[in-house]
């Protein structure tokens, strides 16, 4: 059964950590406030996914090691804690500047430990036949979050400041604490280890495509991240949020009418045509002067988003065995935040130096690259056997 109680109960948990993540969407509104650059707020929302990034193979193993749920209770303790720290900052930036990037440090380690073993846990628990619409109906919790929280930190900041949406983003946290901690380990460690390490894993053929498809993805990603509301503000319009809630509105229905089409006919035909989507919404993005080309770039981008992200993690994790899942979602999930880090560095300069809708293009060629190297390497047979027939070779050599 797909639609299971412990199934509802993790994606509910993963909608109030999700929210509470897509609330420091309009963190670059605080670092501006704060007399921060358009490069500061590459650098501090870039750092929180490098974080995220470097700790990803301990984070990856230790899911293989004692448990998803476990792993998901210390990342949901980090994300309530977090938040309430930044309510130690004030005056300019540049006083605390390197107290807040330690912060943000910590923050991106408890977002990796959260989103590692929250979609190990899911693919642990859904039936193989139904991958991608399991990993793509859980992550819909997580597309709303990222819709709701930055219409609720908007509405927070512009009624009671940020001093409030600190305190809120801190207590979404925590419901996903509560929510889940009654939850069974989807996870039991057998007593034989598993002889292959994370950078074993990362160096098969097939993983290393995966990551490298979603380091691009995750390069424009950072621009809907840290530069859709600076910009949208820039252009004078009035009510940012239009964007996250078309992007995160179109990858929500996308999910709800995609998952079963892509287990049909395979995530390998729909990831091309999830990645020309993706970063046309963001080219479209050059265009904005107002309130239709926001929602058009946002409809756009999250229609190629819904598709790509479960496509992205089925195509990783089919056929791999259950001990070393941990890993292979460490690797997806920090390709993508190894790129949003890079993307994000990278975009601030560009943003800072030629504007945002150079910005922007530069975050949607990105995507286009990305379909390029999936014609060249996938399309043409170019990666190598995956989890299964590697132990299958492993006996045989035995």
């Amino acid at each position: 059964m797909l639609y299971s109680s412990t199934f509802i109960t993790m994606a509910l948990a993963n909608l109030f950590t999700v929210s509470s993540f897509g609330a420091f969407f309009l963190f670059p509104l605080y670092i501006l406030n704060h007399g921060g650059s358009r490069s500061d707020i590459g650098i501090i929302m870039g750092i929180f996914a490098l974080s995220a990034v470097l700790c990803r193979p301990w984070i990856s193993n230790m899911v293989d090691r004692i448990g998803r749920k476990k792993n998901y209770t210390i990342g949901c303790i980090i994300i309530s804690i977090l938040p309430i720290t930044y309510l130690l900052f004030q005056g300019n930036l540049h006083n605390f500047y390197f107290p807040l990037l330690f912060v943000r440090v910590l923050h991106g380690v408890g977002l990796a430990i959260c989103f590692t073993s929250a979609f190990t846990y899911i693919a642990d628990i859904v039936p193989l036949e139904r991958l991608n619409e399991g990993i793509g109906m859980f992550g819909v919790t997580g597309l709303i979050g990222m819709a709701v929280g930055p219409i609720i930190a908007e509405t927070i900041i512009r009624k009671f400041g940020f001093s409030i949406f600190f305190l809120v983003t801190g207590g979404m946290g925590t419901l996903g604490l509560l929510l889940h901690i009654h939850l069974p380990e989807s996870y039991a460690r057998s007593s034989r280890e598993s002889s292959q390490s994370f950078f074993s894993v990362l160096l098969r053929g097939k993983t290393l495509t995966v990551a490298l498809l979603a380091l691009l993805f995750g390069f424009g990603l950072s621009a809907f991240i840290g530069f859709a509301s600076p910009f949208a503000r820039e252009q004078d319009i009035a009510f940012i949020s239009l964007y996250y809630i078309s992007y995160s509105g179109a990858a929500v229905l996308t999910r709800f009418f995609g998952g079963r089409f892509a287990d049909k006919i395979g995530e390998d035909r729909i990831i091309p045509y999830a990645l020309i989507l993706t970063g046309g919404g963001l080219l479209t993005m050059t265009l904005l002067g107002g309130n239709v080309i926001l929602v058009l770039s946002g409809l756009i981008s999250g229609c190629g988003h819904g598709f790509l992200f479960p496509c992205l993690n089925a195509l990783a994790i089919r056929d791999e065995t259950i001990d070393i899942r941990g890993k292979i979602t460490g690797i997806f999930t920090g390709g993508i935040d190894a790129r949003v880090f890079v993307g994000s560095v990278i975009l601030g300069y560009i943003g800072e130096w030629a504007g945002f809708r150079t910005l922007f293009f530069a975050a949607g060629l990105a995507l286009f690259i990305g379909f390029g190297v999936y014609r060249f390497r996938v399309m043409n047979g170019r990666w190598l056997v995956s989890g299964e027939q590697v132990a299958a070779i492993e006996v045989e050599k035995s």
